[in-house]
């Protein structure tokens, strides 16, 4: 486990990969890995990424390996066991880019949330569709450049206008976690990839 720990924390993609497809042939199983394997890592990252220690090259090589070993551990990509909700992903239309949105998808699956990824520079009117869709009991929005930030405003209204008001939204990344949750209009903004979590745990219940 501490190969594997040490593999998605230095962003080794194949050393991962190797890692956790060995852990499997040995009979341990994805609940193992994830809670002594994944978890931890995602632990370390967040401290690195609290303190700022990580650059962008060093964020994009954690976020592969994590992605790899993630679709080892759940091919589907979208549906861990026993998973504790179902939470939506996207970055809004005029944002291109989705590396932050990648690994909050990666830390949620890792975390045995189900994953709906809307995709990136995606209409508020097709997020708010498929999070209907899906019945997603929240969505996380993901945001690298300023000119997202009218955008996200908007998304809870759009939420209540489709009868789904009582979705959850999270919003974080480089341009949104200077804001506020109220001056976004949003119900919670993280300052890393790993709050989500820390904000949907408490209340969806943390399964053993």
């Amino acid at each position: 486990m501490e190969t594997l720990i040490d593999a998605l924390v230095t962003g080794d993609h194949k050393r991962a990969l190797a890692t956790a497809q060995a852990l499997r042939s040995q009979g341990v199983s994805v609940e193992e890995i994830v809670r002594l394997g994944i978890q931890p890592a995602m632990e370390a990252l967040d401290y690195k990424c609290t303190v700022e220690q990580f650059n962008l090259l060093e964020i994009m090589l954690a976020g592969r390996a994590v992605s790899g070993v993630a679709r080892e551990l759940f091919p589907d990509s979208s549906t861990p066991p026993d998973s504790k909700a179902t939470i939506a992903v996207a970055s809004l239309q005029g944002d291109i880019h989705d590396i932050g949105k990648h690994i909050v998808k990666m830390v949620l699956i890792g975390n045995r949330y189900r994953v709906i990824d809307c995709g990136k520079d995606v209409p508020v009117e097709a997020v708010v569709e498929q999070v209907r869709a899906e019945k997603a009991d929240a969505l996380c929005i993901s945001g690298l450049i300023t000119s997202a930030l009218p955008r996200v405003r908007l998304v809870k209204q759009a939420l209540a206008d489709a009868g789904i008001g009582h979705v959850l939204v999270l919003a974080g990344g480089a341009a949104l976690k200077q804001s506020t949750a109220a001056a976004l209009k949003v119900d919670y903004v993280g300052q890393t990839a790993f709050d989500a979590v820390k904000y949907l745990d408490p209340i969806f219940g943390v399964k053993p």
